[in-house]
């Protein structure tokens, strides 16, 4: 069994970016399928992840928020068949 620290085990602080946060998101969930994690080092990565998401959905709600007013209020359904 390695004694493997989690991605973010050195850095409590906010992810730079979106697609930063969403990277270190998908190496935590790695770490965790892979099942060599002690107990206690799986529960500090599964509060890291927790972090990660919600870090994720407050930018992906603001970004929604933008839309909306650049839409004048109206989030339209993006159709990408039409291009539109």
């Amino acid at each position: 069994m390695t004694s493997r620290k989690p991605a973010m085990a050195k850095s409590a602080k906010a992810p730079a970016s979106f697609e930063t946060a969403l990277a270190q998101l998908e190496d935590l969930i790695r770490e965790m399928e892979n099942g060599d994690l002690p107990l206690e080092t799986a529960l500090t990565t599964y509060k890291q992840g927790i972090e990660l998401v919600k870090f994720c959905q407050t930018k992906l709600g603001d970004a929604e928020q933008q839309l909306k007013i650049l839409e004048k209020d109206e989030l339209k359904p993006l159709d990408i068949a039409n291009g539109a």
